[in-house]
């Protein structure tokens, strides 16, 4: 059987593949050309976006993890370090799973279908945050077993070191419970939790408007955002 189209219905459908054309050579376009920045070992920046890793909890950019021989190693620097190869030049890409109530979006993020979550985890570079979800705890076993990384000596988890710093700042700050430093500098404002850094050597100046905050929320929701560990 012939199917025969009128010249308007051809019209038409031509217009449709071209603007399907267009709008497919545009999203490339677009996808090759959105700026990836590292924020720290979990945290990305991807065209403006933040987005904290889905399930796991890399060590914090000043955290120091103990090794094999007895001494220690800057395991934070290295989760950040690591983060940088794995995107750099590639394209990368995130899923939503939700807000997690600092301004970012929760999600597996992936550099040129690498998944960044696992391979984070499987390098022995960040925990398997068990307490949010349980999707890379047989990677985490299987680092462990191999003593990668964090795994090669017994050491202070990323949570239980923000909460040891955290109790560490709240008896020193004005105000008991608000040990968050909001700093303005040539940078903008930037906050600085207890377990950042840069902490110890930020003063608070409130003749200049900078201020104390209880939480990381407060500070975002005043217009204070964290500091970029990376690149």
């Amino acid at each position: 059987m012939i199917v025969k189209f009128s010249k308007s219905k051809v019209y038409i459908f031509a217009l449709i593949q071209v603007f399907s054309y267009y709008v497919t050579s545009s999203n490339i376009a677009n996808a090759d050309t959105v700026p990836v920045r590292v924020v720290d070992g979990d945290t990305l920046e991807v065209g403006g976006i933040k987005y904290r890793l889905h399930g796991i909890d890399a060590p914090e950019a000043g955290q120091k993890c103990k090794a094999e021989n007895g001494g220690s190693w800057q395991c934070g620097q290295a989760a950040i370090a690591q983060m940088e190869k794995l995107v750099a030049g590639r394209m990368v890409f995130c899923d939503d799973r939700g807000s997690d109530g600092y301004g970012r979006i929760i999600g597996v993020c992936k550099a040129d279908g690498k998944d960044l979550n696992e391979e984070m985890v499987s390098l022995g570079l960040a925990w398997s945050f068990r307490k949010y979800s349980t999707d890379y705890t047989g990677l985490e076993n299987e680092a462990r077993q191999r003593h990668l990384g964090i795994w090669q000596a017994d050491t202070v988890t990323a949570w239980d070191y923000r909460a040891e710093r955290w109790n560490e700042a709240e008896q020193d700050s004005p105000t008991k419970g608000c040990p968050i430093k909001g700093n303005i500098s040539g940078n903008g404002h930037i906050y600085h939790t207890p377990w950042s850094p840069w902490y110890k050597r930020t003063k608070v100046n409130v003749n200049k408007g900078e201020r104390w905050f209880c939480t990381e929320a407060e500070a975002i929701e005043a217009g204070w955002r964290a500091p970029y560990w990376g690149k």
